[in-house]
Order: structure tokens, then sequence, then C-alpha cells
């Protein structure tokens, strides 16, 4: 039976192996030794474990901070209406504020969380959780509002003068107008109108709305009783999530970063508007770098250090060097792309699950647009291909955005893997990540890689743009476990 194929555009070419034009049906290569593919299994079964874990606890600890106040006794003196509604709120905050220290403890950057569901996935919780959160403690303000003014027969705008005039109570308030405003920044629709530095001085704040209301807790109406287990409970929820945040985002870090003694050795400009930023430091291997992964930099110069960047690693730290490259997309990064030789650097991390550790397939297919090449090199890098296990495609609007595209060729060059590129711009109207030349060819993800069935697909580029990746990778059967999705964006 002669075999089907369909080709590219011409302007989709193989930058490594024989020089054809043609997406064609893969040989059926040998798989990797079984030992491997069972190991991958393993590691997949457990970190999939590992997450639905997390997620259960993340839920649990709201109704365990219910049920303790419960079993202390917090229902036994409703005997009027009033008290039932203060009861409910009481219900409320406490639920809400449960889950509020549960969004510190995902956004802590905690190793095993990252290891487990990786930090895209617990900032995709840590979001989840916030409109929730505030609709309870929201809650919790008006129905124990309502309740203090059935029991005083006064009216609710009287009892809520009452208690503003409360100091607990009018810190209490301040939190919750805290919290509201980070609740509010975080919203797509309005977070997309904020420059980056503006939105996380404010997303900062949520420290503070926690901090602000513990007094209330702990002097109103008796509900965190010196000698009980709830009382316990909230003091050990409350070092987790506020002690993660101190050790995992700012001791930890420092102490890294005066350990390591990086510093920028080199700037190269690589195309308009992309630098690769060489670094130099003491024992840089033993940050525990895998390729894909990101750190948090900061850059101390006068114009960037109030600014911290999320940069993937584009090649894989050795003992004295590392290197990012950085695509001017702001005035943060077009910031560290003038920063001078010499100039001290911090780094948090590394972070992330975009690495071949979350493989469980035998082959690899990989899709990239523009910057997001940088950590799909260093991945590369990093991996122990077999011959004809990957297949790349490399994305580009133009020629100018070829980053790094020669050093993938020549990473998979030797085991015989292709890379291919598509260059091009997507038709105007159509919600495709295809060129319009390929979509007129009749190219598809399937057509590019035949073995996608068989494949772990990563993913790397804009978020629209790889949304419409990761669409088709659905409809095309692949399993969500087996897509990996790096963006970069915020």
């Amino acid at each position: 039976m002669r075999r089907q194929t369909v080709p590219l555009p011409r302007r989709c070419t193989l930058l490594t192996g024989d020089p054809v034009v043609t997406a064609r049906k893969a040989p059926a290569l040998r798989p990797l030794a079984d030992a491997v593919n069972r190991e991958r299994r393993v590691r997949l079964r457990r970190r999939l474990r590992m997450a639905d874990g997390i997620a259960v606890l993340c839920w649990l600890s709201a109704a365990v901070a219910v049920a303790l106040y419960i079993a202390y006794g917090g229902l036994a003196g409703i005997a009027d209406p009033g008290a039932a509604v203060s009861a409910a709120g009481v219900l409320a905050g406490l639920a809400g504020t449960d889950l509020i220290l549960i969004m510190l403890v995902l956004a802590a950057r905690i190793p095993l969380l990252d290891r487990a569901i990786g930090q895209d996935i617990a900032m995709a919780w840590h979001r989840r959780l916030g409109k929730p959160a505030l609709y309870l403690i929201l809650a919790h303000v008006v129905l124990l509002t309502a309740g203090y003014a059935l029991g005083d027969g006064s009216t609710v705008a009287d009892e809520t003068v009452v208690l503003f005039n409360t100091p607990d109570m009018a810190i209490a308030y301040l939190g919750l107008g805290l919290l509201v405003v980070v609740v509010v920044s975080s919203l797509i629709a309005v977070r997309l109108r904020f420059p980056y530095e503006a939105w996380h001085l404010i997303h900062m704040v949520s420290y503070v709305a926690v901090l602000v209301a513990v007094p209330h807790q702990l002097s109103i109406g008796g509900v965190l009783a010196d000698g009980t287990g709830a009382r316990l409970y909230w003091i050990g929820l409350y070092v987790l999530a506020f002690g993660s945040i101190l050790w995992f985002r700012f001791a930890l870090p420092m102490w890294r970063s005066h350990r390591h003694q990086i510093r920028v050795s080199a700037v190269e400009r690589i195309a308009p508007g992309v630098v690769s930023i060489h670094l130099t430091g003491i024992a840089l291997d033993r940050l525990g770098t895998a390729g894909g992964q990101y750190a948090i930099w900061r850059f101390w110069t006068a114009q960037t250090w109030w600014h911290a960047h999320p940069i993937s690693f584009s090649a894989v730290p050795t003992r004295s060097t590392a290197r990012i490259t950085v695509r001017d997309l702001g005035r943060g990064s077009a910031g560290i792309s003038r920063v001078r030789v010499g100039t001290r650097v911090s780094v948090e991390g590394p972070y992330g699950l975009f690495t071949t550790a979350a493989r469980s397939a035998p082959y690899l297919a990989v899709v990239a647009a523009g910057i997001g090449t940088t950590p799909i090199r260093a991945m590369l890098e990093d991996s122990r291909l077999g011959p004809g296990e990957a297949t790349v495609l490399l994305r580009a609007t133009d020629d100018s955005q070829n980053y790094l595209w020669g050093e993938v060729a020549a990473l998979t060059r030797s085991v015989n893997c292709h890379v291919y590129s598509m260059v091009g711009r997507r038709p105007p109207g159509l919600a495709t990540w295809l060129s319009e030349q390929a979509l007129a060819s009749g190219v598809t993800l399937a057509s590019v890689f035949p073995r996608l069935a068989e494949s772990d697909l990563y993913v790397c580029g804009p978020q629209s743009w790889a949304d419409l990746v990761v669409r088709d990778a659905k409809n095309a059967g692949l399993p969500a476990h087996r897509i990996h999705v790096e963006r970069f964006d915020w």
C-alpha cells in the first residue's frame, strides 16, 4: 500500500536530516527500553496521585475549619434568628479565611508543590480559589452584621457603624477592602490593563489583607478560644502559610543568591530586540536546574533592582556558567537587555515541570513559537534522545524570529531527529496556530507529528497561540497529561 504524504508549504522546511519538505508518515521506530517507559509511567502515576491529594487537602482544610468550630460548641448558643444568622456568618468567614491561607501556600513556590503539579498549575489553583474566598468573606461580613442587628434590634446601617468603631473590626474592614482590590486586580480583563510591576505590587497586599484580620479572629466571639483545637489548627495554618512565604520566597532565594555569587559576564544580541545574557557564578550546577525550567531573576542596577523577571534558562547551567535569553516585551525586559557586564544578579528557583521528567510516552513532539524556543532548546539539551525519538516544529511570523533555531537543530542532528520550521502569518479571522500557507496546503498537527498518539507534546509560546495548539492536540485524542505548556505571560 502506498504511503500517503501531506506536503508542507514552501516556507515549512526541514532543518535537520534529509532536505525534504513533506511531513511523511514516520517509520515504526523502536521505542525506548521497556524499563524506561515503565519508570515514566510509575513517575506519572505518583505525580497524579500527589496532585489529587493536594487538591483534596485544599478543600478538606476548609471543611476542617468549619468542623472544628462546630465541635467546640460553635452552634450551641443558637437560640434566636439573629444568633443563627451570626453563626452562618462565622462559618463563612472561617471557610473564606482558610481558603485565603491555602492560596498563600499555593503561591509560596514550595518545591514539593512544584514537583507534584508545577508552578503554573499551583498558580491556576491559587487564582481559582480567589473568587470563592472573596464571596465567603463578603458573606461573613453581611451575615454577621445582619445577625448582630437582629440580636440588638437595630438596623444593618447602625450596626455597621458600631462595628466599624470597634478597633479590631475596623482593621478587619480594612483587610476586606484590601482583599477586594487584590481579587479584582487579578481578573484577566483588569490585570492586562496594569503593568506587571503595578499588578505585582498590588498582589503583595494580599499578605497584609490576611494579617490584619488576625486580631478580630482572636477577640470576637471566642471563635478561637485559648486551649481549643481550633486555635491550634489556625495557628498551624498561619505558620504554614506565612512561614512558607518567608522561607521559600525570601530567605532561601537570598541565601542561594549569596552562595552562588551570580554576575553578568556578557550580553549577546542575537536578533533585533532579543539578547542572550551570559552569567557566571559559583557551583551553578548545584541549582538543580532541569532543561525547560525557569527562575525569577533580579538584576541589581538602579533601573532594574525593583523588578523580578520570570525567565527560562536557554541552556543548562554548568558549574560556572548559565544563560538566559530575553526578548524586549515591555519596560522591564527592555531594561535588563541593557544591563552591563559585572551586574550582580539574584535568583529564585528554578521552577517548573516543563521538563522531560513529566514525560510518560516513548516519543517527543515539540511546538515552539518566537521566544518560546528558549526553554525548548534547554530541554532538548538535557534530554537523552534515541534515534528518531523527537520531532520539533519551530514557528515564527517572519525570519527575524528564528531565535536559537540553529542551536536546536544542532542538538538534535546527532540523533537523527527532525526539526521543522514554519514561517508566516496566521490567516486573518481564523482561529489557527498554523501559517496561512500551511493551512492552505492541508498541514495539520497530526501530519507534522505522525506518531502524536504515542508522544508527549510540549508547547511553548504566546498564550492564545498555545491554546490553539492544545485544542488541536486534544481534538486529535491526545490525553491532557501528555500535553505540557509553558506560556510567556502573567
